[in-house]
């Protein structure tokens, strides 16, 4: 059974979804209201699982109309969208970066769910006795390197 915030974020995406524009506007009091939690809860939902690395922008606006606006960002509509992928990994990913990278590849259909568990495999699996810095180095050399072969496996099919 999904928790709270699983339901929270089903709603919001399916509403994204459903909008030819990608964006939905909502008030945190309202929609915590909707699902008998704490507005808190609403803010946690959006701060966690609707970041820029989960391929979102937020914005809100403040006083007695305000909202909060969360636009959906689709990778495919960018010609490089690997290059924005690169730019997201940058120098060092922490593990759940790096998963909610890969998850929102194959919410894209930018990959098969066959690389999506070899991916999350490899980011899941990197639990060497190195210094916490170095290991999140490797694991964005790692996730780019993949990325690459993908890239370059997506190029070919082109062709």
């Amino acid at each position: 059974m999904p928790n709270i915030s699983d339901m929270i974020e089903n709603y919001l995406k399916s509403i994204i979804d459903k909008n030819k524009y990608g964006y939905v506007e909502i008030r945190r009091n309202e929609l915590a209201n909707m699902f008998n939690c704490a507005p808190s809860q609403i803010n946690y939902v959006l701060s966690t699982r609707f970041t820029i690395n989960h391929g979102f922008i937020i914005k809100s606006r403040r006083g007695g109309g305000g909202y909060v606006r969360v636009k959906k960002i689709p990778l495919e509509d960018s010609v490089d969208w690997w290059r924005n992928i690169l730019d997201l990994i940058g120098d060092s990913i922490e593990q759940q970066e790096a998963v909610s990278l890969i998850k929102r590849l194959l919410d894209e259909k930018l990959i098969t769910s066959r690389e999506y568990k070899i991916m999350e495999s490899v980011m899941d699996k990197l639990d060497l006795k190195v210094e916490r810095k170095l290991l999140n180095r490797l694991r964005a050399e790692l996730l780019k390197s993949m990325i690459a072969v993908l890239c370059t496996e997506s190029d070919a099919l082109d062709d």
